[in-house]
């Protein structure tokens, strides 16, 4: 048998697809199964090099591992760039790379039409969507469409990849890759002392705490004697910039890659973040967190599989609009309240 995962992005998104993979790979390693997803994330499957011919881009794994194969599906440059020469000359290289494969079924993860688009490329013999998938365009490409009814997002890509091949799947831990370079990047920035990692930036401004109060709350901590790092990308953020200097010295940042941030942190004693991909890798990892919810519903979103903490508003209203302002209910969630967390986790 072999099966096409289509997961693009982002990390959250594709960390809750993992226990449902990792639950197929369990019952059948002897399956071929291909995961379609956007480069930067591929570190969460394997430790991959950087391909600058979309045709080599083609990660292989142990026969151990969560899947067999990746596909580089480059959706961001092809947003920004739709109707290029180089957008059409890798579209058409995915295309025959997916369609040589020959997959028996396809199951696409995300319901968007950029990853309905991607699953039709395959042409497998049968692609199965959700009923109800996030961009309802996304159902009409779909031959076979699953009704979930599960609270979280985990337990519902169970439920899909479950029906997709017609069994019961249960979600799995999962193994994330381990890199020499990283861990050793990762032992020279940390050390051996204890340390809260805090993620303050995210996708959707509705979602995301004030950077300031992220860093008054690695002050709370330092005061106690935890020192807190401030995840940020490679070039850095405005954000953590911003939590640093709230931190009354008691911050750093760590500017990263995927790969260094999944080895940092392993080595968190707990982590304090919203509701975005660095609060579900530390859930992943196993990690004590806090986790700061608004407008989003911790019964769907909230940390699965680790010891957690999370806080919401009762005031917060339910909404999945990408807005950019936080929620009101959001920023009623005090200082106070999430270093206490914090330091309740940390025993």
């Amino acid at each position: 048998m072999k099966v096409l995962i289509v997961r693009i992005g982002a990390m959250g998104d594709v960390l809750h697809t993992m226990p449902a993979v990792a639950a197929l790979r369990q019952k059948h390693p002897d399956w071929f199964i291909g995961w379609a997803i956007e480069p930067r994330w591929s570190d969460l499957l394997q430790m991959a090099g950087d391909y600058d011919d979309m045709s080599q881009a083609v990660g292989r794994f142990a026969s151990h591992a969560l899947v067999d194969r990746w596909y580089s599906v480059t959706t961001g440059a092809w947003k920004v760039k739709p109707f290029s020469r180089r957008t059409h000359r890798e579209m058409g290289v995915l295309r025959d790379v997916l369609r040589r494969e020959q997959f028996d079924l396809c199951v696409d993860m995300q319901g968007s039409l950029k990853s309905a688009v991607v699953a039709r490329m395959a042409k497998a013999s049968v692609l199965v969507g959700a009923d109800k998938p996030r961009e309802r365009v996304a159902r009409m490409f779909y031959k076979h469409k699953v009704e979930t009814t599960a609270a979280h997002v985990v337990e519902q890509g169970c439920e899909l990849l479950g029906e997709a091949v017609g069994e019961t799947l249960r979600p799995v831990p999962v193994t994330l890759p381990m890199d020499e370079m990283d861990e050793r990047w990762a032992d020279e920035m940390v050390g051996r002392e204890p340390f809260c990692l805090i993620s303050p930036g995210g996708g959707w401004g509705s979602k995301i705490w004030p950077a300031e109060r992220f860093g008054r709350v690695a002050a709370e901590l330092g005061r106690a004697g935890i020192r807190s790092v401030v995840n940020t990308a490679p070039r850095g953020s405005a954000e953590a910039d911003r939590c640093v200097a709230a931190s009354a010295g008691f911050a750093r940042a760590a500017p990263g890659t995927v790969g260094q941030l999944v080895a940092l942190t392993r080595r968190a004693a707990v982590v304090v973040a919203s509701d975005t991909g660095p609060l579900h890798l530390a859930a992943a990892l196993e990690r004590p967190v806090v986790a700061i919810f608004g407008p989003t519903d911790p019964a769907r979103n909230g940390p699965y599989g680790t010891h957690s903490r999370v806080l919401r508003s009762a005031g917060s209203v339910t909404s999945y609009k990408r807005l950019i302002e936080a929620e009101d209910g959001l920023l009623r969630i005090e200082v106070e309240d999430v270093a206490a967390a914090a330091l309740e986790l940390l025993g």
